[in-house]
This record gives C-alpha cells, sequence and structure tokens, in this order.
C-alpha cells in the first residue's frame, strides 16, 4: 500500500510540473486544450490530480512563492488574537497583523485562487466530452472527478468570500485569451448560495470511501462535502442544514476521537503522521514533496504563538506541571520561545527533520465537525446537547479545569462564546480562529460585534488600539482589500468601500 501512495504523489508532482504551463493556465493558447487533450480517462485522471497538486505547491511562474496552505493561514489567522510575528516576518505580514492592510499589500492578491479555481472549471467543463471518445470512462467514474473539482471549487469560493466578501464568480473554464476576463464581483450571499448548490452537486456525485487511507483523507469524500457544507450553513445561519450535515459526518461511522487518556501518542498519531480517525480533509505532504512550514515557523520563523496563547487559550497548573491540556504544550506552541509546533514536531519531546518536514495541512477535522454541530445546536436553544459535545472533546484531550466553565443550557451567549474559546484549543493554527471570530460577530446583523473588538483590545499594539477599534466598528473592514494589481486588470472591479 506504501508504495502505491508514493507512486500516485509521483504522479501527482509530475503532473504539477506538465501542465500548469500548458492546457490548465489561466491564459492557455488557443486549441491546446481540446486538441491535445481530454482524450482519455487517464487525461480526466490526470487533470483531478492536477487540481490536488497545485493545493499542494506553487506552480511554476505562478507570481507568488505562496502556497495555498500559507494563504489561507494568513487569511485565518493574522487578523486574529493567537499569532505574534516572528523574527522573518515581512512588512506586508506585519500589516495584516496589526490590521493595517492596504490594496498594496502583495498578500491580499487572491490569484493563487482563482488559478486552481480554473483548473476545477477546466475538468467541470471539459470532462464530460470525454465520455464520447473513451468508451473505458464511465459515468459513474466522470461523476466521482466532478465531484472532486466542484467541492474544490467550492471550498475556494468559500474562503475568497469570508476572506474578501464579494469576489468575481467565475464558472467557465477560460480556454482561450479570447475569454471575459472583466468580471464585476458578485455579493458574498450569492457565492455562499452557488458554495452550497455546489457542493450539494457534489454530495450527489461523491465517492463514500476509496478504501485507501491516504485517499480517504487526501480526496475529496462524501464526509468531507458534508464537512464543508455545515460550515457554509453557519454562515448562513441556517443552523437546521447544519446539523443534518454534521450528522451524516458523525453518523457516518468513519470517525472517532482519539482520547489522550488511553495513549500517550495523540500527537504524533493525529498530526505528525495524519490521516487518523480524527481526519476528514488533510492536504497530503510527504517527504518526498514536504510542506512550506518547516521554514516558516521554525527556521526563519515568520509566526509565533501570541505569548498570551499558553495561558490564556490553554491554561497552565502552576502547582501541577503534568495537569495540562494535550492540545497545548509541545502540540500545538513551545512555551518559552513560543514556536508554532503542530507542523514541525513528530512527538512531544522531538521535531521532525527538514528532510521529514511531512506533516499535513489540516482542512477539516473531525472535532471540527463535532464543534460545528455544538455551535449549530446552541443557535437552536439546545444549550445542554452542546455542552455535552463541548465536555466529551475537552476529556478526551485532557483540557484543564482552568479552562472549564459552568453555564446554564439556556445561557445562549454563554455557551457561543465557550464554543468559541474550546475551538481556539482544539484548532489552534489551522487557518480557523479569524473566521470563527468573524461568524460570530456578526450573527443577527453584528449583534455581537463586541467579539472582534475584545480581539482587537487584547492582541493590538497599546498606541493603535483605539485606532483599530474604530476600523472594527466598520464592517468592510472585517475583509481584505480587493488588490490594486487586480482592480488595474480588471476594470469591472470596485474597491471594498472601507479601502477607498
Amino acid at each position: 500500500m506504501r508504495t502505491k501512495i508514493i507512486y500516485t504523489l509521483a504522479i501527482i508532482l509530475a503532473t504539477l510540473n506538465l501542465s500548469c504551463d500548458n492546457y490548465l493556465d489561466l491564459k492557455p493558447e488557443d486549441g491546446t486544450i481540446r486538441e491535445e487533450f481530454w482524450k482519455t480517462k487517464e487525461d480526466v485522471q490526470a487533470a483531478v490530480i492536477g487540481i490536488y497538486s497545485s493545493m499542494l505547491n506553487t506552480p511554476p511562474a505562478a507570481g507568488s512563492d505562496r502556497t495555498l496552505a500559507e494563504f489561507i493561514f494568513m487569511y485565518g489567522e493574522l487578523r486574529a488574537d493567537m499569532v505574534s510575528p516572528g523574527g522573518f516576518m515581512t512588512d506586508d505580514q506585519l500589516d495584516m497583523l496589526t490590521s493595517n492592510v492596504l490594496p498594496s499589500n502583495g498578500f491580499t492578491s487572491w490569484s493563487q485562487f482563482y488559478r486552481i479555481i480554473n483548473y476545477c472549471n477546466t475538468v467541470i467543463d471539459l470532462a464530460p466530452a470525454v465520455l464520447e471518445n473513451d468508451p473505458t470512462l464511465t459515468q459513474t467514474q466522470l461523476n466521482n472527478y466532478l465531484s472532486e473539482a466542484l467541492a474544490i471549487r467550492a471550498y475556494l469560493y468559500f474562503t475568497l468570500a469570508r476572506s474578501f466578501k464579494d469576489v468575481p464568480l467565475k464558472l467557465e473554464a477560460t480556454l482561450s485569451d479570447t475569454d471575459n476576463f472583466q468580471l464585476p464581483v458578485t455579493s458574498q450571499d450569492e457565492v455562499f448560495n452557488q458554495v452550497v448548490a455546489d457542493l450539494i452537486k457534489a454530495e450527489g456525485f461523491a465517492v463514500e470511501d476509496y478504501e485507501i487511507d491516504a485517499e480517504n483523507k487526501g480526496r475529496i469524500t462524501k464526509n468531507a462535502i458534508n464537512a464543508m457544507l455545515t460550515d457554509v450553513y453557519l454562515w448562513q445561519a441556517n443552523y437546521d442544514a447544519a446539523l443534518t450535515t454534521a450528522d451524516k459526518v458523525i453518523n457516518s461511522g468513519y470517525f472517532s476521537l482519539i482520547d489522550a487518556a488511553t495513549t500517550n501518542q495523540w500527537f504524533t498519531t493525529v498530526f505528525a503522521r495524519g490521516n487518523s480517525t480524527e481526519s476528514i480533509f488533510e492536504l497530503q505532504y510527504t517527504t518526498q514533496n514536504t510542506n512550506p512550514f518547516y521554514s516558516i515557523f521554525l527556521q526563519r520563523p515568520q509566526y509565533l504563538a501570541a505569548p498570551s496563547v499558553l495561558e490564556g487559550v490553554f491554561g497552565v497548573d502552576f502547582e501541577d506541571a503534568e495537569n495540562k491540556d494535550v492540545r497545548g504544550e509541545r502540540a500545538s506552541m513551545v512555551p518559552g520561545t513560543n514556536e508554532i509546533y503542530k507542523y514541525t514536531g513528530l512527538n512531544e519531546d522531538q521535531r521532525k527533520s527538514l528532510s521529514e518536514s511531512d506533516t499535513h495541512w489540516f482542512v477539516y477535522r473531525y472535532a471540527d465537525v463535532l464543534l460545528m454541530k455544538a455551535e449549530a445546536l446552541n443557535e437552536l436553544n439546545r444549550g445542554s446537547e452542546a455542552l455535552d459535545i463541548i465536555a466529551n472533546i475537552r476529556e478526551k484531550r485532557l483540557a484543564i479545569q482552568l479552562t472549564e466553565e459552568q453555564l446554564g443550557v439556556d445561557d445562549t451567549d454563554g455557551i457561543r462564546l465557550y464554543i468559541l474559546a474550546e475551538r481556539s484549543r482544539e484548532l489552534a493554527f489551522e487557518g480557523k480562529r479569524w473566521f470563527d471570530l468573524l461568524r460570530n460577530a456578526r450573527k443577527e446583523n453584528y449583534a455581537y460585534l463586541d467579539i472582534l473588538l475584545a480581539v482587537a483590545l487584547q492582541s493590538a499594539p497599546a498606541n493603535q488600539q483605539q485606532s483599530i477599534i474604530a476600523k472594527m466598528k466598520d464592517s468592510n473592514s472585517h475583509y481584505l482589500p480587493i488588490n490594486e494589481n487586480e482592480l488595474f486588470t480588471n476594470k469591472q472591479l470596485v474597491q471594498n468601500p472601507f479601502y477607498k
């Protein structure tokens, strides 16, 4: 099995190098796509593998040396309260960290996302015609491939809409230099609706079980799609639907929490090795295709855990050093240095070497879905069930009593904050924190804006607190500006009003 997985990943890397400048480029030469490709089942398979490889790697001549995972980390963490600057943080990263983002900031470029979206669109548009050319391609196989492309496109648009709010929605492939690149933005609500529609269609086409762990965890499955749907439904405040899709994942029988009380391998199993019973969808880095995290968190650290994280998030028992939340010390971070450890550690005592830096990027894990279900239950006034979920996760993670909260089952606001705190412990540095804060702050037309204001007070430098709080009161500031290069090349775009 190991040999088969390595062989498959070698194909992925080869596909990346062969494809990105040819049939899947943003502006391919006329005729290249139709005449030289898209004739066999293997062509479709290679194109889908190319989508996954583009999520792992930076394509040649992509205009950025950052991978998709790095962008998702920045968008999901830097504007929140758990990251502080490392010695090698760039000015653009620092500006994002301090809510001083301008349209000239290079990390507001969304080209990495739209490049992969175009790969997905190309598969969606051109793969169906292969049925006529290759009788060995079945309708079921085609549907499976389309499901993967639809779901990945949906996830990317979901991330863009959470990060920028209104974004261009392009659902057809760029096949020719004559295609229209002048597209206005689509409202966030419409983008979310399209994401849901794509995911529902994809779920109907999707594979449930590839029968190989690395594929079940590294490719789109029905469970990965339902995890994504749960997330989107929470953003739409459609809590009944979120509960339904969360339960599809939970009741599938494929996942379980690993009890840290019964194993000393919890960190190694879940993070260092990956693809555990807690994994739903992970980007599959390997020792042949290592992740970018070793450099950005350890060798030349751009990011550190904020000094307040260990005590403020995970809690510290000063009377008993052995009493500690398994997710904190030497799991998420290293005390003293505040090194982010989740992506570089092998176990509680040893880091991986550079050549072994194969820790995955975790898109969705089982505990994430459990906590999303708890959020939906709480918003549906089923606080008792939400608290039961939190208690179960805390027990499995050896959470310390200091971070436990005693809340009434009808205390919806209190439970909401408790879930947020538990998500900060469970999903530390996984690109979730800012999105969690924003999703909760904007409930009921920003009735809970204080959630963001409290974060601003906690994380902002003293001399910038008041200006950042003033910015936060404008909801447009919660989203990134459109990059100035995008405005120059696409005259249909209109800048987020906060940044005009």
